[in-house]
């Protein structure tokens, strides 16, 4: 893996940004698939309420998955920061400790979400038609979930090293194994949705393997020496400071999220398949957003460590910019094509209208969540995670909830339900051209140091 890290403190900006980001949009394409496939396999296979509980499956995912995923986010900048002073024995230290933390934080999801998460349907209203479909789904999933968290410790460390490629070849292994195990399970084998859950599980882990073998016989910096994984306290206070915020703010905002979808579950198992086939179909459209947000992210932990200034703060903007008219391209392609993309799921045409309803509404606005994503991102790489955890949280959970709860759910109209969406995206958007316009990000690390000494 020696060949593959990449140092971002010199040389071209835009190239080094550009060919870190590519990988990474490729990746994050294959893993989208890991939910699409399921879905496509489900919805012509089983019907629509076995979709409608597959493809609502995301928010609450995301509530129990996303907090220990942005957790994961503080240890990659910390690796990205002292891979950029090139200060090995920190290097080292972070790196197990990374994994070591994984470890305990998979347990304790595969537990919380084998155990809470009937709970949690019922406190979203699904129709009494599709919990035991649903029900059944996450216990599979959350069975094996530790594969999935540990994968996401595992990349985060290459991403940090410049590494974005490996990553990719993991994904489309596993992704290629997940479509042949959907069709196998349950067009071969006559399962139901535990078989798409299980075929997720199974790929999720075949990742895994892949991505710890080849830390683990690495000559690099980032090597994983399993005799030597295990908690070094000062650096798990420093991921931990950097990460908590981000994994709350995941966390939090996966509240909003299933505030939204308990709301467009009121309005029947069609509207509630439709629009969880729209969210899993909004993860490609995020696949531009999420892959420049890390880029932009990881340059700046880099170049901050290394203290280019200059260089951190043009990779910034550059990636802010681009990702808002990537973003937006992909927002405009979706609300034309909406119908015919959501119709791929199958569950019937009531089932293509709401999802495409969904889409056509909300769509034309993605250029908002794309500034307000890598902007946090920007921050994070920083070392400041806590004034996007803020911003974010209270507009996209606190702001969102209200909105639904006193405006959109009273008044029995779906498409105010939706507006919740944008309106909280614009609000962050303003939010945070503030933060940039006001806040010396470039020098918060040098000021924490200089305080600290």
């Amino acid at each position: 893996m020696a060949n593959q890290t990449t140092r971002m403190t010199e040389g071209s900006v835009i190239r080094h940004l550009f060919r870190f980001a590519l990988p990474l949009f490729w990746g994050n394409l294959f893993q989208q698939l890991y939910n699409v496939v399921d879905s496509l396999v489900v919805g012509n296979t089983l019907g629509s309420d076995a979709l409608a509980a597959v493809s609502s499956s995301s928010s609450i995912i995301f509530l129990v998955v996303g907090f220990f995923t942005g957790t994961f986010m503080g240890s990659s900048m910390v690796i990205a920061r002292y891979f950029g002073e090139q200060n090995e024995e920190k290097l080292h230290a972070s790196v197990h400790t990374s994994v070591a933390f994984g470890l305990f934080c998979g347990v304790v999801v595969s537990f919380f979400g084998v155990w809470f998460t009937p709970h949690l349907l019922r406190w979203m209203d699904t129709p009494a038609s599709v919990m035991p479909n649903s029900v059944l789904y996450f216990r599979v999933y959350f069975s094996g979930v530790i594969f999935s968290v540990m994968y996401n410790v595992a990349a985060g460390i290459f991403q940090a090293m410049g590494d974005s490629r490996h990553p990719l070849v993991y994904l489309v292994i596993s992704s290629i194994t997940n479509v042949v195990l959907d069709l196998l399970f349950i067009s071969g084998f006559g399962m139901g949705v535990d078989g798409a859950a299980l075929a997720t599980v199974i790929s999720q882990a075949l990742s895994c393997v892949l991505a710890y073998s080849r830390l683990s016989r690495s000559r690099d910096l980032c090597r994983v020496e399993w005799k030597k994984v295990r908690i070094n306290w000062p650096i798990l206070g420093q991921l931990l400071a950097l990460g908590v915020p981000s994994g709350l703010q995941y966390c939090i905002n996966s509240i909003g999220n299933i505030v939204a979808q308990s709301s467009i579950n009121l309005f029947g198992a069609a509207a509630m398949a439709g629009s969880g086939t729209y969210w899993k179909v909004e993860g490609f459209a995020f696949l531009s957003i999420n892959s420049c947000t890390t880029a932009a992210s990881t340059f700046v932990g880099q170049n901050l460590g290394a203290k280019e200034y200059g260089r951190a703060k043009k990779g910034a903007w550059i990636g802010i910019l681009g990702c808002m008219l990537l973003a937006q391209i992909t927002g405009v392609l979706f609300a034309v094509f909406a119908p015919q993309i959501i119709s791929l799921f199958g569950g019937g045409p009531e089932v293509t209208a709401f999802g495409a309803r969904h889409a056509r509404l909300v769509c034309w606005f993605y250029f908002l969540i794309a500034m307000s994503n890598c902007a946090g991102g920007v921050l994070r790489g920083a070392g400041m995670s806590v004034i996007p955890m803020f911003i974010i949280t209270g507009s996209w959970c606190v702001l969102r909830v209200l909105y639904l709860i006193f405006i959109a759910r009273p008044s029995g109209v779906l498409d105010l339900v939706l507006w919740g969406y944008p309106i909280t995206w614009l609000i962050t958007f303003v939010l945070f051209l503030i933060v940039f316009a006001r806040v010396d990000w470039l020098h918060y690390l040098d000021r924490k140091a200089a305080k600290a000494a």
